[in-house]
């Protein structure tokens, strides 16, 4: 292979295949991916959960992770939010000519290290190449497909009078590590981005707690944004109060300086889990038991006061209420 990517490599002709030889199967390598097939066959019963999303991070490396390791991460927590086993997914490269092949090549390894990682299959996928200045160096498409275990599958609309509101961990680290990195900020504390696949985690969590009514990770536009979709869907106010949700004193620091709410920031390995009074402790025993949700905590509850809208009981003891967000703070996070 040679140092940069070419237009030939998006051809469908022998550079193609050499580019998908050399580099995609050796990475992704499973046997229904190595069949080169134009779809992949695969096996799954009972009822799925499908997502796709698109990833053009800037920068596409940062503290704690990658656009390749973000894209797999991104994909299989958003299936894993209906209660669901991720089991397989596609992806789709769009990669700018004269990206250095060194760059590609990392990539790739991330992706298929997280999707070990994930125990899911990478089985299907296209790269098309562009010319210079047609993309920033490049986008990946992922889409993922897995099976429900939970019964009911938690959902956006299924928050009630009463739940309890909890965070899995601390808010804010993606969005101010990628916003210090794209920027070249030297933050006094270093920030890495919590990026992670969190289906191991959810799996335990809705097999012994079928109850749960809502689960979604607040990625762009932050927790404030999720808990605004979730009121408005559910037709029910959220309640949360200031001095519960954790928040790494290095990113509270970083936000300070640079006048940003980390309650707006994106989160990639972090999940909002809304379930009935009675079983929240139990809950946070199970989080608390995984590495994952080491730092999480019951933030607030769901009451009928002010359909569809989130208010914030701040340290003073006042309150106020907490919008959904307007306009873009923090572009190109995910």
């Amino acid at each position: 292979m040679i140092d940069k990517v070419l237009l030939d490599f998006g051809s469908g002709g022998k550079a193609s295949q050499r580019l998908v030889a050399e580099l995609f199967v050796t990475h992704f390598s499973n046997a229904e991916l190595n069949r080169l097939n134009d779809a992949a066959e695969v096996r799954c019963a009972g009822r799925m959960a499908m997502s796709t999303d698109s990833f053009t991070v800037d920068p596409i490396f940062f503290p704690g992770g990658d656009i390749g390791s973000l894209a797999v991460h991104g994909t299989v927590n958003d299936v894993a939010m209906l209660g669901a086993v991720p089991r397989y997914l596609s992806c789709g490269f769009i990669i700018e000519e004269g990206l250095p092949m060194a760059d590609l090549e990392r990539i790739v390894e991330s992706m298929g290290r997280a999707a070990r990682h994930a125990d899911v299959r990478i089985v299907t996928g296209d790269t098309k190449v562009v010319p210079r200045g047609a993309v920033d160096k490049i986008f990946i498409n992922t889409t993922g497909l897995g099976e429900i275990v939970a019964d009911p599958a938690p959902s956006g609309d299924a928050a009630r009078p009463g739940d309890a509101v909890l965070v899995s961990g601390t808010m804010g680290d993606h969005g101010l590590t990628v916003l210090g990195a794209r920027a070249g900020l030297d933050f006094e504390a270093k920030v890495r981005s919590d990026s992670a696949a969190l289906n191991h985690l959810l799996v335990r969590l809705v097999r012994a707690i079928p109850e749960i009514h809502v689960l979604r990770d607040p990625t762009r536009g932050g927790l404030a944004t999720t808990l605004n979709e979730i009121a408005q869907s559910s037709g029910v106010c959220c309640e949360i109060e200031e001095d519960a949700i954790p928040v790494r004193p290095e990113v509270a620091g970083g936000c300070s300086v640079l006048g940003l709410d980390p309650l707006y920031l994106a989160n990639e390995g972090k999940f909002l889990c809304i379930l009935p009074e009675a079983r929240a402790e139990e809950a946070l025993a199970i989080l608390r038991a995984d590495e994952l949700g080491r730092d999480a905590r019951r933030v607030g509850s769901v009451t009928d006061a002010a359909a569809g809208r989130v208010t914030l009981v701040t340290r003073l003891g006042g309150k106020r209420l907490l919008n959904m967000l307007e306009g873009e703070q923090l572009p190109r996070i995910c």
